[in-house]
């Protein structure tokens, strides 16, 4: 059962975070959206069990961050990224779920989610992820971060330099995105808007062929791209 926490405040001084959740366990999902709810700086469009018809709900509520649990019937969810990032990398997708194998977490990232948060944490830690990955962050929970740094640590066989046309602010965008600094940061670093920032990470996902930051990072990484 989730326990109330002290919600943070959303810093957007626009409109509030718009939220779907795909959650198949039925207390969980109702539980998920009361905790959302208790603060005007989110809104649930919607509480769905399965992902089976994602794609229209996606184009039709067109949120800003999905919450999506792995392992759903009829069709998982890291399935259902896949589909949401045929048509929409913008909105950010953090995945819900009890799973910390690096199966899981390695599908899901190269799926093209955003962000990794067990569900042992959620009352804790959801809203602070879901603030993380709007400015331009990658939440995970601990476990899931040391995971991925521990894999990003192991020798790799030597490639061949690949030329991926990266321009030199671009390459500069992707050392600092490296270095696990916000959109805001990286463009304070430069001098420049976080909407050239934004710009800037498009082509760079574009030119690595990658969907994700946690991907464009592990391919900078390994490939001595930075």
């Amino acid at each position: 059962m989730l326990h109330t926490c002290r919600l943070t405040t959303n810093q957007r001084t626009s409109m509030p975070v718009t939220i779907l959740i795909y959650e198949d366990n039925a207390h969980l999902r109702e539980s998920l959206t009361s905790l959302l709810s208790l603060s005007s700086d989110y809104v649930v469009l919607s509480a769905y069990p399965d992902c089976m018809e994602v794609t229209e709900q996606v184009k039709n509520h067109t949120p800003d961050v999905i919450l999506m649990d792995i392992d759903m019937p009829g069709m998982s969810g890291i399935e259902a990224v896949k589909k949401v990032r045929e048509f929409n990398r913008k909105v950010q997708i953090i995945m819900l779920t009890v799973f910390d194998d690096n199966m899981h977490v390695f599908e899901a990232m190269y799926a093209g989610a955003n962000g990794y948060l067990l569900k042992k944490y959620v009352s804790d830690k959801l809203t602070g992820a879901i603030q993380e990955v709007l400015e331009g962050g990658a939440p995970m929970s601990p476990t899931i971060a040391r995971m991925v740094i521990t894999s990003m640590q192991q020798p790799v066989q030597p490639v061949a330099e690949k030329d991926y046309q990266l321009t030199g602010r671009e390459k500069e965008t992707l050392q600092l995105l490296a270095k696990g600094n916000s959109f805001k940061l990286i463009a304070a670093e430069l001098g420049i808007s976080v909407d050239t920032v934004r710009t800037h990470i498009k082509r760079i996902y574009d030119k690595l062929h990658v969907r994700s930051q946690i991907e464009a990072v592990s391919k900078a990484i390994n490939e001595k791209i930075v």
